[in-house]
């Protein structure tokens, strides 16, 4: 079986997204992987086990990149097209698969086993395992959830690739991106730690903050803090904000509403601190406090510092 990845790269390496759904399509097959925009060396893609790289150095839009795609698995005779299930994911998979005329199995959160994929359904309380019936197939994963093979060692080879893609629709004048500092961003973060509005103003969310720094952890914060402009939106997590699967996740004074659960129930821990013993959020939580978060949080700052 041969694979295309299609690898998205931040300052010339493949994000973590992006080498989770190398690495998965390495496990199945010859992997060939496109990438566009600049890139340094092989940017990390030959320790997951791709072989070789098609690059691109233009900057693309989405249809575009759907294009260029497309027009690799044209020529590598591919029949497995993997991609994170990012936004950019989302937006060019579906166009990918009806070029080629695949199916698409959306939102993979482990390896597959004898060519079943298993994705989470009903807002992540049941697990599906969905085949492939046509003969292409694309696949995207969900980030945080596989996880990455081991390291091969070796490094990838980089080739030029100026396939007819088209003329680009979209111009983009200026990019802004949220300033988090060195904190990863929420798909990738291992470590969040979120709040709502049990912090009763934003003007306290500097224990918040202070938690995270010292755990190295990224923020976030549920939908109402959001929509009422306590917290950027690009911090909303839940169902209508973005999905995460971090290794610990910890709750502040966020009740635990189903659209909230819905977003990080997949966490491998989660930690909730309330004050209301009846908050939902501890049915689903594997260590809970109950407690003024205004008390309890300083406290575990300074207990993990002395760690």
């Amino acid at each position: 079986m041969k694979c295309i990845a299609f690898i998205q790269t931040k300052e010339g390496k493949a994000n973590k997204a992006s080498l989770e759904a190398a690495g998965l399509a390495s496990g199945l097959g010859e992997t060939v992987a496109v990438v566009s925009g600049h890139l340094e060396g092989d940017g990390g893609l030959g320790a997951v086990g791709v072989s070789r790289i098609l690059h691109t150095a233009a900057q693309l839009d989405d249809s575009q990149m759907a294009r260029l795609v497309s027009a690799a698995v044209e020529q590598e005779s591919a029949t497995v097209v993997v991609c994170a299930q990012d936004h950019l994911g989302k937006a060019v998979a579906g166009r990918i698969a009806v070029r080629i005329g695949a199916g698409l199995i959306a939102g993979v959160t482990a390896t597959p086993i004898e060519g079943s994929y298993t994705r989470n359904v009903f807002s992540g309380k049941a697990m599906a395992q969905l085949k492939g019936t046509t003969d292409k197939l694309v696949v995207t994963t969900t980030p945080n959830a596989i996880g990455l093979p081991e390291n091969t060692g070796t490094a990838a080879s980089v080739e030029a690739f100026a396939p007819e893609i088209g003329q680009r629709k979209v111009e983009v004048l200026e990019e802004a991106r949220p300033n988090s500092g060195d904190r990863a961003p929420l798909p990738e973060a291992e470590l969040v730690v979120s709040a709502g509005r049990g912090l009763k103003g934003p003007e306290n969310w500097g224990i918040v903050e202070d938690l995270a720094d010292v755990l190295g952890a990224t923020t976030a914060c549920s939908r109402p803090v959001s929509d009422i402009g306590w917290r950027p939106h690009h911090e909303h997590v839940g169902q209508t904000g973005i999905t995460i699967r971090p290794n610990l996740y910890i709750a502040i004074g966020i009740s635990g509403a189903i659209q909230h659960l819905a977003g990080v129930n997949s966490s491998k821990v989660i930690v909730v601190i309330n004050k209301d013993p009846e908050a939902p959020f501890f049915k689903a939580a594997d260590y809970g406090i109950v407690g003024d978060a205004f008390e309890v949080v300083p406290k575990l700052t300074e207990a993990f510092k002395s760690l």
